[in-house]
């Protein structure tokens, strides 16, 4: 009775439930604090025993999540740092939160003009409006130093949160104050709650239209319930800010006109690091950037000692001999810049350069100090092949287009992308790259794209695993769908016929409907595309990685086929205006196109051959008048698109200049001999 009774009284009084500035009644104050009560009760009583699992699965992971330094009796608490990472469901607001606290750091000169979303400065985040990479910089407020790190939001870029949570002793977790929790949001709360990393709860945007702190907080609470969290974690203090703005409050109708609330509660809530500067030196290798001048920089935090440079050190991990170097520069993050400095003390994290062939997941580590644990992220579900281009076309736009340098480039990508895996494939020059989604690994494609790389993929598929009795068993994750009402049948039928199980279905009074299923992942691909067809784009569609299950069996990805150039040529308008009745093309007049190239999507099943370069015949008899030709626009296809489209015989040819579908020759040619 006594533990029921402490659990309601932590869970009724935390800090979420403060006084608002209205007057209430005191059979009011009673009925809602009884209320309050009753709901903390049940969902203490029903997460009890996951509650328990949870603590007992945390004292067995946390050796694998968290680099645990070597205990000296000198450790001592730095009260001038703070660690902090920044982390939530994409688009919540990461990015243009960190924009406005270095802004109200003074980081930035008044009259310098300043982009917006400066932490994403990769290309490919710009235009997809998400963050990729994790990031680093700091800020200084009053005399405490604030390590910050911007990290991704979408659910196939996990493994870049799980890689920098070690490094922090807090987090930021950013709840839109209208959508609240979100999938991501929940996977990323779990590796914090995992790890026993503070959490501060950050209600964002909450200058929005139907904003909804209240259901938002109480969301984010059964959130931290569901996930097995501590009656102390489940006591988060909670902030309400807007990140465009670059206001923040401890309520939502009183904000201050600064983000200086939330800079309190970072300062007052998350624990200063611990670490003992006389100890032997101990850095886990986080993340690694490039200098053109300085080459590869190691980034981490210093767990135990002191980095200094023009330093000898050893660079190792468990069970394994170690190998010398030698520490030439160090820098700390300081604004939005590295500065060198002399040394780094215990706690603080920094960049390191002159270790060439340093690895994220290695130890920096002096003479008689243990190499530390390495970083560990969740396995890769969806895997697609890499080959050599050899298409008619093939040469002519790349710069870098053998196996060699495709082999040079993933290993490359493999030195600081921990969530991702090569394999050989069937032939020298076929590579299987293994990811956390379709997502995680169409972006390294547009990057080598762009970097001047030429050759072809395969359709994504999952990756299956075998259970203790032998059976298959296949990747499964959890789809939300939000709707309006008169789609939902709609999507229904999509995610029934892609083996979807519906697990929760609710409509507002808004007109709006969530539904949450768990679908095997093979259903999910290609499903976007189709969801916003179904819907006139007005789906939002959600994933995230639930847990392996039984082999789904048969699921039709495709009810169209596509259609297929005849001949090698260019693609005349002549033959376009009786091609375009078969379905929708993707080429227009004048492209080069070959034979085998896929040129538009059949309007039914089966693929169809048709003459895209026939050109009109010359003559010098008139019959009849020309009649005006009319042309239905061209569908153009991305390179997600083109991923999502392609069945199991057919290809992407990806160049710098150019993208197209074509045929797999080499099945087609295992196919007529089977």
């Amino acid at each position: 009775t006594s533990r029921d009774d402490d659990s309601i009284r932590h869970s009724s009084t935390r800090p979420r439930r403060r006084p608002r500035p209205f007057k209430m009644s005191a059979q009011q104050l009673l009925s809602n604090t009884v209320a309050v009560s009753a709901r903390a009760s049940r969902a203490n009583a029903t997460n009890k025993s996951q509650r328990a699992k949870c603590v007992a699965k945390r004292s067995q992971t946390r050796t694998n999540a968290v680099a645990e330094p070597t205990v000296t009796a000198g450790a001592t608490a730095r009260d001038e740092i703070r660690n902090i990472a920044i982390i939530a469901h994409v688009d919540h607001g990461k990015t243009t939160l960190v924009d406005s606290m270095l802004a109200q750091s003074k980081v930035f000169r008044d009259n310098e003009k300043v982009e917006e979303r400066i932490m994403d400065s990769n290309d490919l985040e710009r235009e997809r409006g998400i963050t990729i990479l994790s990031k680093n910089t700091a800020v200084t407020y009053k005399d405490k130093k604030i390590n910050i790190i911007d990290t991704p939001g979408h659910a196939d870029f996990g493994g870049e949160v799980e890689r920098v949570l070690n490094m922090v002793d807090g987090v930021l977790l950013l709840v839109d104050s209208v959508e609240g929790p979100m999938p991501q949001t929940r996977f990323v709360l779990k590796k914090a709650l995992e790890i026993g990393l503070k959490v501060v709860v950050v209600v964002n945007k909450i200058d929005r239209d139907g904003a909804r702190p209240d259901y938002v907080v109480d969301n984010t609470f059964d959130l931290f319930c569901n996930l097995g969290a501590t009656d102390e974690q489940c006591e988060f203090p909670v902030v309400y800010a807007s990140g465009f703005q670059g206001i923040a409050g401890m309520e939502p109708d009183q904000l201050s006109d600064s983000l200086e609330p939330l800079f309190e509660m970072i300062v007052n809530e998350v624990p200063a690091p611990v670490g003992d500067v006389t100890a032997p030196l101990q850095m886990l290798v986080t993340n690694l950037d490039y200098d053109e001048f300085k080459g590869r920089i190691a980034l981490g935090r210093v767990r135990a000692g002191t980095m200094t440079k023009a330093t000898n050190v050893k660079i190792g991990v468990p069970d394994k001999d170690a190998r010398n170097g030698k520490v030439t520069e160090v820098f700390i993050y300081n604004n939005f810049v590295r500065s060198p400095v002399d040394s780094v003390g215990a706690g603080d994290i920094c960049a390191i350069a002159g270790l060439p062939d340093v690895m994220i997941g290695e130890t920096i580590m002096v003479e008689g100090s243990k190499p530390l644990p390495t970083i560990t992220v969740e396995e890769p579900t969806v895997r697609m092949s890499m080959s050599v281009n050899t298409s008619p076309f093939a040469g002519q736009e790349g710069k870098y287009v053998t196996s060699r340098n495709l082999k040079a480039r993933l290993d490359q990508e493999l030195e600081r992308n921990l969530a991702l895996k090569v394999e050989p494939g069937d032939t020298a020059d076929t590579f299987v790259l293994c990811g956390r989604g379709a997502l995680h690994i169409t972006i390294l494609i547009e990057t080598m794209r762009r970097e001047g790389y030429e050759f072809t993929i395969g359709p994504p598929e999952v990756i299956t695993k075998k259970d203790a009795d032998g059976h298959k068993v296949e990747p499964y994750e959890e789809a939300f769908v939000e709707v309006p009402e008169e789609y939902t049948g709609s999507c229904v039928d999509l995610l029934a016929n892609r083996k979807g199980q519906m697990l929760d279905l609710v409509t507002d009074d808004k007109g709006q409907t969530k539904m949450k299923y768990k679908v095997p992942t093979r259903g999910l691909l290609g499903l976007r595309n189709a969801i916003l067809t179904a819907t006139r784009g007005t789906a939002v569609l959600n994933t995230n990685f639930d847990e392996y299950g039984p082999w789904a069996g048969d699921i039709s990805m495709r009810d169209q086929g596509s259609l297929i150039a005849h001949e090698t040529g260019q693609v005349t308008t002549y033959a376009i205006q009786s091609a375009q009745d078969r379905g929708i093309l993707i080429v227009k007049p004048g492209a080069e196109v070959y034979e085998g190239q896929v040129v538009g999507i059949h309007q039914r099943a089966g693929d169809l051959k048709v003459n895209v370069c026939k050109k009109k015949a010359a003559t010098n008899v008139r019959s009849n008048k020309d009649a005006t030709v009319v042309l239905n626009e061209s569908k153009e296809l991305s390179l997600d698109d083109c991923v999502e489209y392609i069945a199991q015989d057919e290809l992407v040819e990806v160049t710098p200049l150019s993208i197209r579908i074509c045929k797999n020759t080499k099945m087609k040619t295992r196919n007529k001999k089977n």
